[in-house]
């Protein structure tokens, strides 16, 4: 029987945390302890960022930050429309509208255009989603949003370890989130963080994600505000540390492994995912746009046959059935690339010349 090519692998195995798992163990401190305290520090060296706040998913984070912002009924979010339903499910669930911007046909990102053209008096923030680990742009979108005096979220969910113009994501918004899901390059299972250089939403962030404590009030906490518990645990942090570490070597291996892939791919119609001149980007999916002609869907399904998994590249929000029957604002280019985009297998070891094979047995038959 010949041996399936997953779609990913995780970059982390039980052997390289075993020892910490055991410490962790002898310790009592499944939570709030030296682990957690280690990885916040880690990860906000890696990225240049001042403060980083841990939460349960990329989904998460985004909501905290959504909150954070003051975003209630009536107002509205500019989000890049080429992402997950969460980046707009977080606006939607307090009552806000998101106005989806459509995207670039090539990098699958925010364009300047758009965005001032969804800007109304509304507006009270815009999501910029680094697609598919991909930040090109968003520099040029930073730059607008201070000019306009509109907080700017980074939906860096698959961004972790990618750059444009020498900033790391993380780095560049006044509010980034990442996600650490196991599809994600650093995964902890499950598990988010929010970046941030501004010291005021540090502090308000602080008492927020510890159920909203303010101090303490003789040998108990004293609770002056509201709040959340989205806390990682200590051997998810093990899991996250130990990943970081090599987390630009491992970004080195994919670029290498999308070189081999675009050597192959690009002569037989495939179209990659551009990027900018000063990006680098972590590929956290190896995405191209089919040739013209070829039903992508059905392509899924005939790698599927043959031991190659894949998938879509990702949504087209407006397009969704919930948000296409409740605004009918869909976007033309977000929607071909819902309907072109193939994600395929890239990670340490994939047999890249299996799956351009299956590829191209595929595109042959037209």
């Amino acid at each position: 029987m010949v041996d399936k090519v997953r779609l990913i692998r995780p970059y982390i195995s039980f052997e390289e945390v075993e020892e910490d798992f055991r410490r962790v163990f002898a310790s009592g401190m499944l939570t709030r302890g030296e682990q957690i305290a280690a990885f916040r520090e880690e990860l906000a060296r890696y990225t240049g960022a001042r403060h980083v706040f841990f939460a349960t998913s990329g989904t998460t984070a985004l909501s905290v930050c959504i909150k954070l912002l003051g975003i209630e009924n009536g107002d509205e979010v500019v989000i890049a429309d080429f992402s997950f339903p969460a980046s707009a499910n977080v606006v939607e669930d307090v009552g806000a509208r998101p106005v989806f911007a459509d995207v670039s046909p090539d990098t699958f990102n925010m364009r300047i255009e758009e965005l001032d053209r969804c800007l109304s008096p509304r507006t009270k923030a815009v999501m910029f989603v680094d697609a598919l680990g991909n930040p090109t742009g968003v520099q040029a979108i930073a730059a607008e949003c201070r000019r306009r005096g509109i907080p700017l979220i980074e939906d860096a969910a698959c961004a972790l370890g990618s750059s444009e113009a020498g900033a790391r994501c993380g780095n560049i918004a006044d509010l980034t989130c990442f996600s650490f899901h196991p599809r994600k390059l650093l995964t902890t299972g499950e598990g988010g963080a929010i970046t941030t250089n501004d010291d005021r939403w540090a502090k308000w962030l602080t008492v927020k994600l510890s159920h909203g404590a303010t101090g303490n009030e003789g040998v108990a906490l004293e609770f002056g505000e509201f709040g959340y518990n989205y806390r990682l645990g200590e051997l998810q942090a093990v899991m996250g540390r130990t990943q970081l570490r090599k987390l630009d070597g491992i970004v080195d291996r994919r670029n290498s492994i999308r070189k081999a892939y675009c050597d192959e791919l690009l002569d037989d119609g495939f179209t990659v995912q551009q990027l900018g001149p000063s990006t680098r980007h972590n590929v956290q999916s190896m995405a191209f746009k089919v040739p013209p002609g070829v039903d992508r869907n059905a392509l899924v399904r005939y790698l599927q046959s043959t031991g190659v998994e894949s998938t879509i590249g990702t949504y087209a929000l407006s397009a969704t059935r919930f948000y296409r029957d409740k605004y009918a604002d869909v976007q033309p280019v977000a929607t071909m690339l819902y309907e072109k985009t193939i994600t395929l297998p890239c990670y340490d070891g994939v047999d890249v010349d299996r799956v351009v094979a299956a590829c191209r047995a595929f595109v042959s038959r037209r």
